[in-house]
C-alpha cells in the first residue's frame, strides 16, 4: 500500500506561514516596555499629548529596528533611520500645510522615488527609507497643532530615548567583561563556534550549510565591531582585544573552509581548539593550552598555525584591522541609481504615490469624517512594498491578517479600558511585545496596529478599527497591482545587481590568489607576508558577504508569485557555482601558503567551475564579468 503524498505548499504561501525561532530577547522586551508607553505618559502629564504621540511612534519604529547586535552597531541601525524619519516628518508637515492635493501627491511620489533607490544600498539605508516615507505620510496626513520643527524634534527624542536605553541597559550575561561590548563579545565567540561546527561537519552533507553559517557569523561580527566611532581605531583595551580576537578567527575560518572542501572527515580533536577559544571570548579569560590537530595535510597545518596565532593574539590583545572594504560615495550612488535601485525606487514611488493620491481623494470625499487623518493608507503601502520584509504575496497576506487581528483586539480593549491610563498601559504592553512579534510579519503588524490605534485615540482620534481594516485592504490591492506591472528595463534587477556584485567580488578574490600562484609566493606560517594576507582576507570576506546577500535576495524572489518568481529563475544555480568557486579559491590559497604552488586537482576544479559558470551565464542571460582562467 503506497503512502499518500505529502501536501506541498507553493513557495509564496509557505513563506507567509514561516516564523523565526529562538529564545525570547528579554532585554529588548524590557526596552520596548520602557519606550513608547512612558514617553506618552510623560507627555500626557505635561499636557503635550500630541508631541508624545509623535515621540511614541518614533520609539515604536526604532523598536522594530532594535535587533540583536552590538551597542556600537545599534547607533547606526537606530540613529540613521530616526534622522531620516525626522526629515520626512518635516517635509510632510510643511508640504501638507502649504500645497494642494495634486502637488502634495507629486511631491511625495518624488520622495518615494528617492527613498526607494536609497533603500537598495543596504539594511540600514532600507530602514532609513522606510521611516522617511512613513514619517512624511504621518506629517502630511496627521494634522497636529504643533509646528513641524517641534514634531521633528519630538520624533528624534522618541527614537533617541530607545537608543539611549539600548546603550545604557546591560544585557543578560553581560558582566563577564566590559558590559559596553557584550554584543561584540557574543558575536566574536559565535565565529569560533561556527568554525568548530564546520570542522565537525567536514566530509558530511552538512558542511555546505555549516560554511554558510560561518559566513553569517563572520558578517555579524564584522558589523558588530565596525560601528560608528569618534576615533578611527579602537580606543579602549577591551575593544582592541575584541578586534584582535576577531582578526585571529579569519585564518581559522580559512583553514576550516579548505578542510571542508576536501570532503574528508576530521578527528574530533580538530574542533576542540576553536571551541576553547569561543569560551575564552565569552568569559573574557585567557585561552590556556590548546589541543593541536594533526599536521598531516595542508589544511590541518594551516589550522594548527592559526590556533597558535590565535593564542598569541589573545594574550597580546592588540587591535587589528577588521578587513572590511569601505564603500565610498560613488559606490553608494552606483547602487542607488543602478538597475536594482532604479527598479526598486520606481516601484516604491508608484505604490506610495498611488496610495497618497487615493488617500487624498478619500479625504476630500470625507471618507474619514471630521478627523482628517489619512496617513494609514500610504504608511501601510510603504511596509507592503519593501522586499526586505519578505516576498510581495507573503507581505500582503500577513499585513491583511495582522491588521484585522490587531484592529479587532483594539476594538475590544477600547470598549473596556479607561482613558487615557488604560490606553497608555496598552501602548507599553505593545512596545514590549514588538521584539517578539518581529519574528513573523503578521504578528508584528497586529502589535503595531494595536499600538498605533491606542496612540491616536489618546491623541483625540475616535475608535477607527473598521476604517483601518478597509484602508489596509485597499493598500494591499494597490501594492499587488503595482507590484505586477511591467517596468522599464529587465525585471529582477535587484537580484541581478547583487549577483553581479558577488561575481565581481569572486573575480577579485580569485585573481588575487592566482597572482600569488603565478609568482610562486611561498609563505611560512600565518605571520608571513602579512600585507598580502590582509588583502586576501579582505577580498575573501567581501566575496562571501556579497554571495550571502545574493543568496538572500534570490530566496525571497523565488518565494514570489510565479509571475514575479520567473524573472529570477536560474540565478540560484549561478550563486551556488560562485560559492563553490570561492570555496575552491580558499582551498587554493591555503595550499599555496603550504607549498607555494597549486596541485593538478586544484587547477582542474577551478577550470571546471569556470566553464560551468560561463555556460550558466549564457543560459540565464546575465552580464557577469569574465572570470580569469585558472593556471
Amino acid at each position: 500500500m503506497s503512502r499518500p503524498a505529502a501536501l506541498t505548499l507553493p513557495p509564496w504561501l509557505a513563506h507567509a506561514l514561516r516564523a523565526q525561532r529562538g529564545p525570547v530577547p528579554w532585554n529588548a522586551v524590557l526596552r520596548g516596555a520602557l519606550s513608547a508607553g512612558p514617553l506618552l505618559l510623560v507627555a500626557v502629564l505635561v499636557d503635550r499629548t500630541h508631541l508624545g504621540v509623535v515621540a511614541a511612534i518614533a520609539a515604536m519604529l526604532a523598536g522594530i529596528n532594535d535587533r540583536p547586535g552590538s551597542r556600537r552597531a545599534s547607533v547606526r541601525r537606530l540613529g540613521a533611520p530616526a534622522l531620516a524619519g525626522a526629515g520626512g516628518l518635516l517635509v510632510g508637515t510643511y508640504a501638507g500645510e502649504h500645497v494642494g492635493a495634486v502637488t502634495l501627491t507629486l511631491l511625495l511620489t518624488l520622495v518615494g522615488l528617492v527613498a526607494g533607490g536609497v533603500s537598495a544600498v543596504g539594511p540600514v539605508a532600507s530602514g532609513a527609507g522606510t521611516q522617511l516615507l512613513v514619517a512624511s505620510a504621518i506629517g502630511a496626513g496627521m494634522p497636529l497643532p504643533e509646528p513641524g520643527w517641534q514634531r521633528a524634534l519630538a520624533f528624534v527624542v522618541g527614537a533617541g530615548w530607545l537608543l539611549g536605553l539600548r546603550l545604557v541597559l546591560p544585557t543578560p550575561g553581560a558582566f563577564a567583561g566590559d558590559f559596553r561590548f557584550d554584543g561584540e563579545r557574543a558575536a566574536v565567540a559565535a565565529v569560533y563556534d561556527a568554525v568548530a561546527e564546520l570542522l565537525d561537519a567536514a566530509g558530511s552533507p552538512e558542511s555546505t550549510s555549516r560554511r554558510a553559517a560561518l559566513t553569517a557569523a563572520l558578517d555579524h561580527a564584522q558589523d558588530a565591531l565596525a560601528g560608528p566611532r569618534l576615533r578611527r581605531y579602537a580606543s579602549s583595551a577591551a575593544e582592541r582585544r575584541l578586534h584582535a580576537q576577531y582578526a585571529a578567527a579569519l585564518p581559522l575560518a580559512e583553514a576550516a573552509t579548505a578542510l571542508a572542501w576536501t570532503g574528508e572527515a576530521l578527528a574530533g580533536r580538530a574542533s576542540e581548539g576553536p571551541r576553547r577559544l569561543a569560551e575564552a571570548v565569552r568569559a573574557g579569560t585567557h585561552t590556556g593550552p590548546l589541543p593541536a590537530p594533526s599536521r598531516s595535510a595542508a589544511g590541518l597545518r594551516a589550522l594548527d598555525d592559526a590556533l597558535l596565532h590565535a593564542a598569541e593574539a589573545f594574550d597580546r590583545g592588540k587591535g587589528s584591522d577588521l578587513h572590511t572594504r569601505r564603500r565610498g560615495v560613488r559606490d553608494v550612488l552606483r547602487t542607488a541609481f543602478g538597475a536594482g535601485g532604479r527598479e526598486y525606487g520606481l516601484r516604491v514611488a508608484l505604490c506610495f504615490g498611488a496610495s497618497v493620491g487615493v488617500a487624498q481623494a478619500l479625504h476630500h470625499a470625507r471618507w474619514y469624517g471630521d478627523h482628517p487623518h489619512w496617513y494609514w493608507l500610504p504608511a501601510t503601502a510603504v511596509f507592503l512594498v519593501k522586499p526586505d520584509l519578505g516576498p510581495l504575496a507573503s507581505r500582503v497576506l500577513n499585513r491583511a491578517a495582522g491588521t484585522v487581528l490587531g484592529a479587532l483586539l483594539f476594538a475590544g480593549f477600547a470598549a473596556v479600558l479607561p482613558r487615557p491610563e488604560g490606553l497608555i498601559a496598552l501602548v507599553a504592553l505593545s512596545g514590549a511585545l514588538i521584539p517578539v512579534a518581529t519574528r513573523h510579519f503578521a504578528a508584528q503588524t497586529a502589535v503595531v496596529t494595536l499600538l498605533v490605534l491606542s496612540l491616536v485615540m489618546v491623541g483625540g482620534e475616535p475608535q477607527a478599527s473598521a476604517g483601518r481594516i478597509g484602508e489596509t485592504l485597499l493598500a494591499c490591492a494597490i501594492v499587488l497591482i503595482v507590484g505586477h506591472l511591467p517596468m522599464p528595463g529587465q525585471r529582477g534587477g535587484g537580484v541581478r545587481t547583487r549577483l553581479v556584485a558577488a561575481s565581481d567580488a569572486a573575480h577579485a578574490y580569485l585573481a588575487h590568489v592566482l597572482r600569488e600562484s603565478d609568482a610562486h609566493v611561498l609563505r611560512v606560517g600565518v605571520g608571513g607576508d602579512s600585507d598580502a594576507r590582509a588583502v586576501r582576507w579582505t577580498l575573501r570576506r567581501e566575496a562571501y558577504r556579497t554571495l550571502a546577500e545574493a543568496r538572500t535576495a534570490i530566496a525571497l524572489a523565488a518565494a514570489e508569485l510565479p509571475a514575479l518568481a520567473r524573472h529570477s529563475e536560474g540565478t540560484d544555480e549561478v550563486v551556488a557555482l560562485l560559492e563553490r568557486l570561492v570555496d575552491t579559491t580558499t582551498a587554493c590559497a591555503v595550499h599555496l601558503d603550504d607549498s607555494g604552488r597549486l596541485t593538478r586537482r586544484h587547477t582542474e576544479r577551478l577550470n571546471e567551475l569556470l566553464d560551468e559558470l560561463a555556460k550558466e551565464r549564457e543560459r540565464v542571460g546575465l552580464r557577469l564579468p569574465e572570470l580569469p582562467l585558472a593556471v
